[in-house]
């Protein structure tokens, strides 16, 4: 006769492992430096288009969300037998068991992508850069040496240079002079900005020192007057966008679009003698003058067949690469602007993002 007892002693642990807080240090420096660089690929890439005479696209991520998942399991079971024979005798107890274990991690990002496209888009990438971003720029500290060059096409009808295919002109003296004595006020602390809030409005103001300043600031103040067409008489001017209207009480600022600005930078890349002798791309700007590279906003873009050791920004275009040097301080600072030139001139107007829905487990 046999007789056996089985005992079932089966224990299956499944939990899920709180692992958030531990990801968000890292999530969000390395997401943060992720969408960064991908942001300047785009923007470099779309100015190496626009030499091409290709047309921009921008596709912004507008959501991200990071989705985790540990899950742990452990299983165990055991089994004892027992034979009892006539014949044979007592046999000892015959035991056996099995232990499990195992673990599943999930790591489910899901980035969500929106094309910046359609009419208001178009419109906004060509509409005028607002004055006041340009005041801006000159109050967070970037120098008038690069941002007028850059963002303004005239002050007061004194125009600035183009270096465009059939669009090229020489800046006026004056207004070279002018971004010039605007940068020495910027360092002296003599130039003071500063919006105006009233019920209807906000009203952009460029102004001076009210004290007495010194000899040496005071003739530079006077002749930033003179240049502009100033009354001496007034502490604070408005500043609007349009053209010079004869009066002395406001600065007509002239400013150029996002599309202008990647048109004038994209002239200096470059490229292949062979792309611009075939039609596929257009000419280049000529070389800056010696003694202007202070004042110009000069971004020298490199291209090669193949991709760079170490670049600030790099992309690829039609089989060729194109990039911006690490070590090139000043391109990298026209690109910094750049950059901050499309976050505070609202330049992408956005539709409502697609509803995610997350799955709680």
């Amino acid at each position: 006769m046999r007789f056996s007892i089985v005992l079932p002693a089966t224990i299956l642990l499944a939990a899920c492992s709180s692992i958030g807080p531990g990801t968000v240090p890292r999530d969000r420096a390395d997401y943060s430096s992720a969408i960064g660089d991908s942001w300047k690929q785009q923007t470099l890439l779309n100015i190496v288009r626009l030499r091409y005479a290709d047309f921009p696209i921008f596709m912004e991520i507008s959501q991200v969300i990071a989705g985790y998942q540990f899950q742990t399991a452990v299983g165990a079971g055991a089994s004892v037998q027992n034979y009892i024979s006539s014949s044979v005798g007592v046999v000892p107890p015959a035991v056996a068991g099995s232990v499990t274990a195992g673990a599943t991690y999930i790591d489910r990002p899901t980035v969500i992508y929106a094309p910046l496209t359609g009419t208001d888009f178009i419109k906004k990438l060509m509409a005028p850069i607002p004055p006041a971003a340009v005041l801006f720029l000159l109050q967070s500290g970037y120098s008038a040496n690069l941002v007028m060059p850059l963002a303004v096409d005239s002050v007061n009808g004194i125009a600035n240079e183009s270096r465009r295919a059939q669009m090229r002109r020489p800046a006026d003296p004056q207004f070279v002079r002018l971004t010039q004595l605007l940068y020495e006020l910027q360092i002296a602390n003599a130039l003071q900005i500063r919006i105006e809030r009233s019920k209807d409005q906000e009203t952009s103001v460029m102004g001076f020192p009210a004290l007495s300043p010194a000899p040496e600031l005071a003739g530079k103040v006077a002749e930033v007057r003179r240049i502009l067409r100033l009354s001496p008489h007034t502490a604070g001017y408005s500043v609007h966008y349009g053209g010079y209207t004869g009066k002395g009480d406001g600065i007509a600022l002239q400013t150029r679009s996002m599309l202008q600005i990647m048109l004038e930078l994209g002239v200096m890349a470059q490229v292949p003698d062979a792309d611009v002798a075939g039609g596929r791309a257009t000419p280049g700007a000529t070389a800056v003058r010696p003694g202007d590279a202070d004042r110009a906003a000069a971004l020298e873009i490199h291209s090669g067949p193949s991709a760079p050791a170490d670049a600030h920004v790099a992309v690829s275009y039609k089989g060729r690469w194109f990039w911006v040097a690490d070590n090139d301080v000043h391109s990298k600072g026209v690109f910094g602007a750049i950059m901050l030139l499309f976050s505070i001139s609202d330049v992408g107007v956005r539709t409502a993002p697609p509803v995610v829905t997350v799955p709680a487990n």
